[in-house]
């Protein structure tokens, strides 16, 4: 799971990074490409929309390589339970949920899309005129 978590990482690194650069260039130098502002608040937003996509799908690798997981491990103690002893390992708890760092990447993915978006909003789109 970790080599895969830090796969999907490093994949919505790039991505968004690329995409967010691209959305920045189209800011920049929409006027002197001679892109009319609307045109160009489109491709901004359409860029965004790209990223968060691109976010969505990261997550949703991220949440399902969890839920495999734990549907791993319960199989694992249900045979430990058989073939060894009951309760031999102690079964996953989604209470410990906080001390997983895939929830971090799952907040630092939502916070930074949610972060895009506003500045976007705030920022660039009201400029572009």
């Amino acid at each position: 799971m970790n080599e895969n978590l830090h796969r999907f990482l490093a994949i919505y690194q790039t991505l968004a990074t690329t995409l967010v650069t691209a959305v920045l260039a189209l800011f920049v130098g929409y006027r002197e490409w001679g892109i009319d502002a609307a045109t160009a608040r489109g491709g901004v937003v359409g860029l965004l929309v790209l990223t968060t996509v691109v976010a969505a799908f990261t997550a949703t690798l991220i949440v399902v390589g969890a839920l495999t997981w734990l549907d791993y491990r319960h199989e694992e103690c249900d045979l430990t339970d058989e073939m060894v002893a009951p309760d031999f390992r102690k079964r996953p708890r989604t209470r410990n949920l906080l001390r997983w760092y895939e929830t971090y990447v799952l907040v630092f993915i939502v916070v930074s899309v949610l972060l895009m978006w506003l500045l976007a909003m705030l920022f660039l789109l009201p400029a572009m005129r």
